[in-house]
């Protein structure tokens, strides 16, 4: 099969029309919210943490509450968009799934016992980290490669920064989520 000059041309020019709806697709998808919103949270939680730890728990119960109704109104927002009973069974199946990985992290983390909390939150985030991870392959691969580089910071944070690891989960990890989240936003 021989193709033109001119065939190549349009079909190069319509594979890129493609490429660029799906990216402002996702860009205007609820990826980039949950990932300035998550980042803005860890950036707090974890600086506050890191220089204040006797009044940590109640910044992370405050910006755990403040990021859960940010999560339903912005879900709920998005879910008017698209309202399907395939998307309604995708999310039940979604919270059950997060549910039970709640559990099974709580459970390990139980059986490691781990010795400070610094190691209960490496175990955490990686656990999060997992789950989004495990959310990206199921629903868009799209949104796969981001817990990757930032599993990567926990790990060195952890292992190479032990006594700046909440403030590096605060400024690395935070302040990277809040980059991509930015970046995937405005120039995609």
């Amino acid at each position: 099969m021989n193709i033109s000059p001119v065939e190549a041309e349009e079909a190069l020019a319509a594979i890129q029309t493609v490429a660029q709806k799906t990216r402002r697709s996702i860009a205007s998808g609820g990826a980039t919210v949950t990932l300035v919103v998550t980042g803005a949270i860890w950036l707090i939680g974890f600086i506050v943490t890191q220089f204040w730890p006797a009044i940590s728990p109640y910044v992370w119960i405050a910006l755990s509450v403040l990021g859960s109704i940010i999560s339903v109104f912005w879900g709920s927002r998005l879910g008017a968009r698209v309202h399907s009973p395939a998307m309604n069974a995708t999310a039940r199946r979604m919270a059950l799934f997060w549910l039970f990985l709640i559990f099974f992290g709580g459970s390990a983390i139980a059986i490691a016992a781990p010795l400070d909390g610094r190691q209960v939150t490496a175990l955490i985030l990686l656990f999060a980290l997992l789950g989004h991870l495990a959310m990206g392959l199921l629903l868009s691969f799209s949104s796969v490669w981001w817990p990757l580089p930032i599993a990567a910071l926990v790990l060195i944070c952890y292992f190479f920064l032990p006594a700046y690891f909440y403030l590096g989960m605060g400024l690395l990890g935070g302040g990277t989520m809040i980059a991509l989240g930015l970046i995937i936003h405005f120039r995609w």
